[in-house]
């Protein structure tokens, strides 16, 4: 058994009940197709008119990193976890693992709101939760949610380019328009 399988026979056996899982399952639902993150992206559109443009490329952030995971899955081609005794405890779109969609939405949308002015420490500590609940549920290896992560991560880091997401002078500057940047 190789470390990526022993990590996760790990998650699929410590603090497992049948509460438990069914409440990560519902959980993790929020991160399908990046629906929390896309209906984040939606209200700062809505919520911020001043800063719409800034909130849509963010929002294009997360659903980037969505089709670019989809396109990724079949080139790689890896198979969900199979642990004998431990089946999925969720369902899934697809029968491939690499990268998770969860791990890259999730890490998409933290650091493209966050750079919008949301505060970053729930942005990413909802991220991780949801990417690791991908591990709890047995339908990704661990190295999955890192590389999808990482996946996200780039694809927020290269949609925002160098004037931030919020298309006002760098990550700090969220102040509306006389923030910089000619606006």
């Amino acid at each position: 058994m190789n470390l990526d399988e022993r990590l996760l026979l790990l998650a699929r056996t410590c603090a497992h009940s049948p509460r438990a899982e069914r409440a990560v399952a519902r959980f993790s639902r929020l991160g399908e197709h990046g629906g929390v993150w896309l209906a984040i992206g939606v209200a700062g559109v809505l919520l911020d008119p001043v800063r719409r443009a800034g909130w849509r490329r963010a929002r294009r952030a997360v659903a980037g990193a969505y089709v670019l995971n989809m396109a990724i899955k079949p080139v790689v081609g890896r198979r969900r976890p199979n642990l004998a005794g431990l089946p999925a405890l969720t369902g899934t779109p697809t029968g491939l693992s690499f990268p998770s969609a969860h791990s890259s939405t999730s890490f998409a949308g933290a650091l493209a709101y966050s750079r919008m002015g949301l505060p970053a420490v729930p942005l990413y500590a909802l991220a991780a939760s949801l990417a690791l609940s991908r591990l709890y549920l047995g339908v990704h290896y661990p190295s999955d949610v890192l590389a999808g992560a990482l996946l996200g991560t780039a694809v927020a880091a290269g949609v925002g380019g160098a004037g931030g997401v919020g298309g006002v002078a760098g990550v700090g500057g969220v102040g509306g328009p006389d923030a910089g940047g000619g606006r």
